[in-house]
């Protein structure tokens, strides 16, 4: 068993009431520097918040509060040339702060007055995820743009539409990428009102039951660009409800890309060869010469299922803990970065690679058969009097025929089709060209020119940097 320590760090939040520091094994579990270092900026900010705060309230003489001002700007100096490398702090908070006394002396005591870092580490995150949302909303709307983008590009682009992974009837290729980019639109959307619940201020809470000393709470929440402040202390230092709801979202957004992916990945395969990646969104195999290997997509994959993991590893720490904060909610913030991170590589990947792909005119075209026109047939028997249902069993037989017949749909023997129902044979002339099967599905929404085109200018919009749902 390791030896509990007897050395007391140099600084340190807490400890009057033990008799030596903590172990070695304890110390090490508990540290968590490694991973909220990053919360530096937003922590000297909250500091500086809650400085003025107590100077408000005359905790702090006007002196008192300059100076603490001016070593928590020193403080961020240090901490921005890499103050946090190697450090042994138990964590960001503690950093700061023993950074703030080699600053300014026994007067960094004060700082902390009426304050926890319960309320300290809640305000921290959710500053932190209010910057990170922005970052994230722009990379999905550059992402959005550029699949509408490549959408007018594709407009006069035709192929099979699939279903079940079976080709259905002829779209439009610009269709096929607005079906990807309306999913991004709901991702910015659900990520605008989580950080509505995301800008609520913790900070003045204390431990679990407020602070002692009476900051104005509404003035800290102007100062910080809070949008509320919270109702209930017990309640707001252990909700991580916006950290779930963020992660929820980003794994939404995670599954729209794996879609995305898992499309292209078979679109750019030899065998239906419509798409081709670019070089620089592209590898090789250390073995197959001749492979070019769609890894951008193929990690977009499995990324999906690591931002799923960060997800449910949360869900499963909240599910069993009491109101107020116990010190399982430290490994929150490993898996908010994670999420975040994951996405801060995928999205720009994914992006350039949607960009730069070309696309086979030709082998699209030439993957469109006639019995993607079944329903046209189908559709061309009601106009004549014939009820759908019946209509549509009616072409079912004429396709059995076509088959046995090894002859396209459109070719079956007038005879034949006309000893399956009178009116059939006449329909099969009337079927025109692959544009006006397309154009025939009209209706908002649908895969017609004029529906494709609405879509393109509602997205336009929809991915302007400063579009708001």
């Amino acid at each position: 068993m390791p030896e509990p320590r007897t050395d007391t760090p140099a600084h340190q939040m807490w400890g009057g009431r033990f008799a030596g520091g903590p172990s070695e094994a304890l110390d090490a579990l508990n540290r968590s520097l490694g991973v909220d270092h990053r919360l530096w900026p937003q922590d000297v900010t909250a500091s500086k918040a809650w400085v003025q705060a107590l100077g408000r309230v005359g905790v702090l003489t006007v002196p008192e509060e300059a100076q603490l001002l001016e070593g928590l700007d020193r403080v961020a100096e240090r901490l921005a040339d890499g103050a946090a490398m190697g450090a042994a702090d138990e964590d960001v908070h503690t950093l700061v702060e023993r950074l703030l006394y080699d600053e300014i002396g026994a007067l960094a005591g004060k700082l902390h007055t009426g304050r926890s870092r319960n309320d300290q580490v809640a305000t921290d995150l959710r500053l932190w995820t209010l910057d990170a949302l922005r970052q994230l909303d722009a990379d999905i709307a550059l992402l959005g743009a550029t699949l509408v983008g490549r959408a007018r590009e594709g407009l006069n682009l035709l192929l099979p539409g699939y279903t079940h992974g079976q080709r259905a009837q002829p779209v439009r290729w610009g269709y096929v990428l607005l079906a990807h980019a309306w999913p991004l639109v709901r991702d910015r959307q659900r990520l605008a009102d989580a950080r509505r619940r995301v800008a609520e201020l913790p900070l003045g809470s204390g431990a679990l039951a407020g602070s002692g000393f009476p900051v104005d709470r509404v003035l800290l929440k102007e100062a910080l660009g809070f949008r509320t402040v919270s109702a209930n202390a017990l309640d707001a230092t252990g909700d991580r409800d916006f950290v779930a709801e963020v992660l929820f979202a980003i794994v939404l957004l995670g599954t729209h890309l794996s879609r995305l992916g898992a499309e292209l990945i078979l679109y750019a395969s030899a065998e239906f060869g419509f798409v081709k990646l670019a070089d620089a969104y592209s590898t090789g195999s250390s073995l197959l010469p001749q492979k070019k290997n769609p890894d951008v997509f193929e990690l977009a994959r499995a990324k999906s299922a690591r931002l799923l993991g960060d997800l449910v590893a949360l869900l499963a720490t909240l599910k069993g803990l009491p109101a107020g904060y116990s010190k399982d909610l430290q490994e929150d913030k490993a898996l908010l970065f994670d999420a975040f991170d994951t996405m801060g590589l995928l999205l720009p990947a994914v992006t350039g690679a949607v960009a730069t792909l070309t696309v086979d005119r030709e082998r699209m075209l030439g993957a469109l058969d006639a019995s993607l026109r079944a329903t046209d047939l189908a559709d061309l028997l009601v106009e004549a009097g014939v009820p759908f249902r019946e209509s549509h069993g009616l072409v079912g037989r004429l396709v059995g025929e076509a088959e046995r017949a090894g002859v396209p749909l459109d070719q079956v023997p007038a005879a034949i089709a006309a000893g399956i129902h009178p009116a059939l044979g006449a329909v099969v002339t009337q079927l025109g060209s692959w544009e006006d099967s397309v154009e025939g599905r009209a209706t908002p929404g649908g895969a017609s020119r004029k529906s494709v085109e609405d879509q393109i200018e509602q997205l336009r919009r929809a991915f302007t940097p400063d579009w708001r749902p």
